[in-house]
């Protein structure tokens, strides 16, 4: 009889046609991204929502597939669950490459302001937002948003499923309230992207970073139905300890752009 008793630590991948998938339809919703902005092409913003919404429901399918081989296929040994934080790990630094890129860009606009724009930061007839406002008030929500979110892991940590359920949804709680409130600072804004470094700057830095605030969102969501579903444990939430630390670097970016483009980046 053959032993089915794994010979590695290591857990060998099926094939999928998951990456090939998600990869062209990731192909196709850029694609018909740049061609809705620029091209008046008959149908391409149908097209962009179908390529779009067939891109997520291909990952969310994929992601599916792996918590699936994790708690229930007994894949996800000690040694994989290293990887995996590892690759998360990585994963982050990558992102943190993204918006040092964004920074440095803003800098270098502010320190050396050119004469197109005045030679002046803020640039000539820019009435930059106030940082004492919902900017304060957001800053507020996403440091008491690390809070509850750092209490539910402790939570989980010591098996009081409760205070996990309370807090994890305080914490989403408190992500729509900041998405809300930057959506409502956007329409109050008295500037577009399209004036002059600064609107390019302050909304690229901002815009993507509510982005990531969405994604990291729907990634706590995503954590709290698999812990209603029975997927973790006091030893085995690795998923949930990912969307921690991708959480604490969206608040950390987030004091990052208070401090540069709210504050410091509208009184020099």
């Amino acid at each position: 009889m053959v032993s089915t008793t794994p010979t590695t630590p290591f857990h060998l991948v099926k094939p999928s046609a998951w990456p090939f998938v998600c990869s062209a339809f990731a192909f196709t919703t850029l694609l018909f991204v740049v061609i809705t902005m620029h091209y008046d092409y008959p149908g391409s913003s149908s097209i962009f929502l179908t390529s779009a919404f067939l891109l997520v429901w291909t990952a969310a399918s994929w992601w599916f597939d792996i918590s699936i081989e994790g708690f229930r296929g007994g894949h996800h040994t000690k040694k994989v669950r290293l990887g995996l934080r590892m690759a998360m790990a990585l994963f982050i630094i990558s992102e943190v490459m993204f918006f040092f890129g964004f920074f440095w860009a803003f800098f270098t606009s502010s320190l050396v302001p050119t004469f197109q724009i005045g030679g002046v930061w803020p640039p000539v007839g820019i009435e930059v937002i106030s940082p004492w406002s919902v900017p304060l008030l957001n800053t507020f929500l996403l440091l008491a948003s690390g809070a509850t979110v750092t209490h539910a892991h402790h939570a989980i940590q010591h098996n009081d499923n409760v205070k996990v359920l309370f807090f994890l949804q305080f914490t989403i709680i408190l992500a729509a309230l900041f998405t809300k409130l930057q959506v409502l600072e956007y329409g109050e804004s008295t500037f577009t992207i399209a004036d002059s470094v600064y609107g390019s700057a302050f909304f690229l830095m901002t815009g993507f970073h509510g982005i990531h605030v969405f994604i990291g969102t729907c990634f706590l969501f995503v954590c709290l139905f698999r812990f209603e579903a029975g997927h973790f444990s006091r030893y085995y939430h690795f998923g949930f300890e990912a969307a921690i630390w991708y959480w604490h670097f969206v608040d950390v970016v987030w004091i990052l752009l208070f401090i540069v483009v709210y504050w410091w980046g509208g009184v020099i």
